[in-house]
């Protein structure tokens, strides 16, 4: 059955025709604006995720580099407080007291000290080094006593250097050399003269005498 050229006309012209074409338009933008919501939603979706992965990795480098600082006020303190019981306790008041402590530890041991010289360096804002300069005559294990009881004495000694000079039966003679600290002022008021420079192939020197 052929429908007239008339018939087309009015279904064209037909309101409901028009009706189901705007229809079909809306459907097709929307299905067109929806994915192209969801394509742009989804890129930004995973910008947002690489972006906080990015913070969150910064976060974390920071973290590791102030990690080394935290507390660090706390320790300064500790430290300050470690070196206040250090001068207090290690460090003593007078030459006098220094020389007293060698010549107890001498006849604990009991070894002999002979040709004894005191001098000083250089002073400095902190502590002044003061340099003990003696021969040291008796058997070995009264030495080793000696030397033994100075590296762990309450006054802080620090043994520098030490030589064979003579044997003679049991007994040797040693010279030896050890440095301790008086305070800039304490050193000043010794009297103590000053350590002559050693020449810089000697022993001495080398032990930064």
């Amino acid at each position: 059955m052929n429908t007239s050229p008339s018939s087309w006309r009015e279904r064209l012209t037909s309101p409901l025709t028009w009706h189901f074409a705007a229809a079909t338009v809306l459907l097709v933008a929307t299905l067109v604006l929806g994915t192209r919501f969801g394509l742009d939603w989804a890129a930004t979706n995973d910008r947002s995720v690489g972006i906080l992965a990015q913070k969150q990795v910064q976060l974390k480098a920071l973290d590791l580099q102030t990690q080394p600082l935290r507390g660090l006020e706390a320790r300064a303190a500790e430290s300050r407080a470690q070196i206040k019981d250090f001068y207090s306790q290690r460090i003593p008041p007078h030459y006098s007291t220094i020389d007293a402590r060698v010549g107890e530890l001498a006849v604990a041991a009991p070894v002999r000290l002979t040709r004894v010289q005191y001098t000083q360096k250089a002073r400095n804002a902190d502590l002044t080094e003061i340099l003990l300069d003696a021969n040291i005559t008796g058997e070995y294990p009264q030495i080793l006593r000696f030397v033994n009881s100075l590296e762990r004495d309450r006054i802080f000694f620090v043994i520098r250097a030490m030589a064979l000079t003579g044997q003679q039966g049991g007994a040797v003679s040693l010279r030896l050399q050890v440095s301790t600290w008086l305070r800039p002022a304490d050193a000043a008021a010794s009297g103590l003269p000053a350590a002559a420079p050693a020449p810089p192939d000697s022993p001495a020197a080398k032990e930064g005498f």
